[in-house]
């Protein structure tokens, strides 16, 4: 399995809005594109005030392979709608990572 992360800082002024905006709308038609089977946004947890709140938004594909067809088919015009909508006040990167463990547990040395 493969995670796409897309780590923002979107400014505070707008960052209630653009919250709602990517449940609402954005991760919608990211999930709509049939490419991803899961994902999650997450708020990044940072004393530092930087005038902006960090979120990772991640979705679970099946393959590299899927992701990069998204990625070559899909990804440009979709982040264009969100430049469009919040251009100069957010930054981003992007983030592919390989699924190598899922819900592993501590056992007890006997």
């Amino acid at each position: 399995m493969i995670l796409y992360n897309v780590t923002v800082s979107i400014d505070n002024t707008v960052a209630d809005e653009w919250l709602q905006w990517m449940k609402e709308v954005h991760i919608p038609e990211v999930m709509g594109t049939g490419y991803f089977m899961a994902n999650q946004i997450c708020r990044v947890m940072e004393d530092e005030d930087t005038g902006g709140t960090t979120y990772a938004v991640q979705y679970t594909c099946r393959s590299l392979a899927d992701l990069q067809e998204y990625q070559r088919d899909h990804s440009p015009a979709l982040q264009q709608k969100v430049n469009a909508r919040y251009a100069g006040r957010y930054a981003s990167f992007r983030t592919m990572l390989e699924v190598v463990g899922v819900n592993v547990e501590r056992k007890e040395q006997e």
